[in-house]
């Protein structure tokens, strides 16, 4: 393809010519009649219908009746309807098209468990899971339209329960097993959920903790939830309500012993099959709406056709169930062909290398992290990396945030050594990758080769006018995306305001972005997080970056405060190395950011705290830190693994200011 022809400027790497010819995305685009990667984001944004149309027929996504319109753009650009008069369900392409093949008897999901035991599923086992609980789901009255809650940590099991959610054409709502209980009441109450999944209990960090006992007090403020169905995993005390609560064991007992006779629910194409709550920074949680033919088709599209994974890639995703990343392990991974590999609790314990040694153990050849995992393994011992076999890795890819050059760079040399494209990955909850990096283009630190085509994205200024080379701007897109939100749940007018009114007929992402001469795109972080200095304005990664390459730093948040002569200054607050001296380094950190961009950006204060407030997935909330730094009113901090952090912040912050 063309592209191996290009020598931008700062790259530091190239795919080689068999990586070229290999790749999926080159099928694709010959598949397509396009020769370059270019072309297929102009036609696909000139011709959404065209787009979409021919990459469900080259993922071969099938439908129990076909279509008869792909797209009907009646009621506006926010409410596209998708494969209009079609009936499927995401099951039928994840699991029944399995059936009688050689890919049936062969791994579709390995688990392993904080304490080493390990579960391995063929796509057999998985189908027999899914079908069982699917009749005990129906054995209930639960059926199309209804909402299931699920409250499950990484367990195999997590797996099968989407599954057979979606397979009895209901909707599933997945919940971030660390929630406490009014964090669930909030979401199965806006859900209007009939029914939860759940387990009597699991390990976290070593220590069991119970789920079933969070969700009884939960389901005191849920009237709507009529069943409860509790996995036996690990023994925790908890209540029992006899009408309400249901072993899982036990509901799937009658299952036929011929699983593969429990049907699959046909659905009309677009209807939903997923509800993800996300959290905004004011007000409730959102809820985000996917349908069977767009979320897994979309999600098809970023990871196997953008970024290459492939039926035989051994996946890894260390995330929870109740984020976006456990959803597309499970449904994409399993579209995809993939074998998905599951770990329970978190990437650095037992052990400070666990991700590691999970990626050696499993022969991971497809490993996605967010960069705040990157940045807290570049902190294990290097003799301890270095005993690690990653000789499978494949291929990287990252989203979450921003990446700080230096961990981009540590984690293509130390982990990737050179020779494994690390693949940048941005978008969200609401549509999933917007910009994506390929394993045709040459790599440059953290940046993107381009747009997902078929999203239109751009970037464009205060009036929605694309911008040019170097200048940042608001992250937008401008086409249809089969992947996209169908609104959010219930509430079209929040829906409106809160992606579509600022700039007419675009989506208007939230995030800043720019490109460079060569055309390769960069994202600088949430906009509503930018920093205006003195009249002169930044992105928090930037001074993030300064901060980090210090080689001082675990981690490293910088937030903007009043101030009465700026308008607004910036504030570091980061999570120092061990064995480092304090005082030197808070001079040094603040010097790093004043030699790096000017003395207008030399911070008003350096503050050294023990951990960052993040959630499960690792990602530092900043908005956190800013709240607790100000002393205003935190907002939702469901999300957080580590709300410890935030009185933690205003400690540190009270003793400083009395020292």
């Amino acid at each position: 393809m063309p592209v191996n022809d290009l020598k931008p400027s700062g790259a530091v790497w190239w795919p080689d010519h068999d990586m070229v010819e290999n790749a999926n995305l080159t099928r694709f685009m010959r598949a397509l009649g396009v020769d370059s990667f270019e072309a297929l984001n102009e036609r696909a944004s000139a011709d959404p219908a065209w787009f979409n149309d021919e990459l469900i027929r080259f993922l071969d996504y099938r439908f129990e009746r076909p279509y008869d319109q792909v797209l009907d753009l009646s009621a506006g650009l926010p409410f596209a309807k998708w494969c209009v008069g079609g009936t499927t369900n995401v099951v039928l392409n994840c699991l029944d098209r399995r059936r009688g093949t050689e890919r049936y008897t062969q791994e579709a999901l390995v688990w392993e468990g904080e304490d080493g035991t390990v579960t391995r599923w063929t796509f057999a086992d998985l189908d027999r899971e899914t079908c069982r609980l699917a009749w005990g789901l129906r054995s209930l009255g639960l059926g199309r339209g209804d909402v299931v809650g699920m409250y499950l940590p990484n367990l195999p099991q997590a797996a099968a329960a989407m599954l057979a959610v979606a397979k009895i054409g209901a909707i599933v709502l997945p919940m971030f097993s660390g929630f406490g209980a009014d964090a669930i009441a909030q979401r199965l109450n806006d859900g209007r959920a009939k029914a939860l999944i759940t387990v009597d209990g699991s390990l976290r960090r070593g220590k069991p903790v119970g789920a079933k006992s969070v969700t009884d007090e939960a389901l005191l403020q849920c009237p709507s939830v009529e069943h409860v169905v509790v996995l036996n995993h690990l023994a925790t005390l908890h209540g029992w309500e006899e009408r309400r609560d249901h072993w899982w064991p036990e509901l799937v007992a009658g299952a036929p012993e011929d699983y593969t006779f429990v049907p699959t629910q046909a659905m009309p194409a677009d209807a939903p099959f997923l509800l993800m709550f996300t959290s905004g920074t004011t007000g409730k949680p959102k809820g985000v709406v996917h349908s069977h033919c767009g979320f897994p088709v979309k999600t098809a599209l970023d990871l196997s056709i953008c970024m290459d994974l492939k039926p035989d890639d051994r996946f890894l995703w260390m995330s929870d169930m109740g984020w976006l990343v456990g959803p597309i392990l499970v449904f994409g991974g399993l579209l995809v062909g993939s074998t998905v590999v599951l770990a329970e609790g978190a990437p650095n314990f037992p052990q400070p290398d666990r991700l590691w040694r999970l990626v050696e153990r499993h022969r991971v050849s497809y490993l996605g992290l967010a960069p705040t995992v990157a940045r807290l393994s570049m902190s294990i011992d290097p003799q301890l990396l270095a005993q690690r076999d990653l000789s499978a890795l494949r291929v990287i890819v990252s989203t979450g945030e921003a990446w700080t050059p230096e961990a981009w760079r540590w984690t293509f040399e130390t982990i990737g050594k050179k020779r494994v494209p690390l693949l940048n990955y941005s978008g969200g909850t609401e549509v999933g990758g917007i910009l994506t990096g390929t394993v045709i283009h040459p790599l440059k630190p953290s940046a993107f080769a381009g747009p997902v085509p078929g999203t239109g994205a751009d970037i464009v200024d205060a009036e929605g006018v694309t911008v040019g080379p170097g200048v940042t701007g608001e992250l937008v897109m401008r086409s249809p995306s089969i992947g996209l939100t169908r609104g959010l749940w219930h509430d079209r007018e929040r829906y409106l305001d809160s992606y579509w009114s600022r700039l007419p007929k675009l989506w208007v992402h939230g995030d800043f972005a720019s490109r460079d001469a060569d055309g390769m795109c960069y994202v600088h972080g949430r906009s509503d997080d930018t920093l205006k200095i003195a009249g002169k304005r930044t992105g928090p990664s930037e001074i993030e970056a300064l901060l980090m390459d210090t080689g001082l730093l675990v981690d490293a948040a910088a937030i903007g405060v009043p101030d009465a002569v700026k308008g607004t200054a910036i504030v570091c607050v980061c999570v120092p190395r061990p064995g480092i001296d304090l005082d030197t380094a808070v001079k040094s950190l603040s010097g790093a950011v004043t030699a790096g961009l000017g003395g207008a950006f030399k911070p008003a204060q350096v503050l050294l705290v023990d951990d960052l407030p993040r959630t499960r997935n690792m990602k530092m909330m900043r908005r956190v830190v800013r709240s607790a730094w100000l002393g205003e009113e935190l907002g939702d901090l469901s999300t957080l693994v580590n709300p410890e952090a935030v009185d933690a912040i205003r400690a540190a912050l009270a003793a400083n200011a009395q020292a």
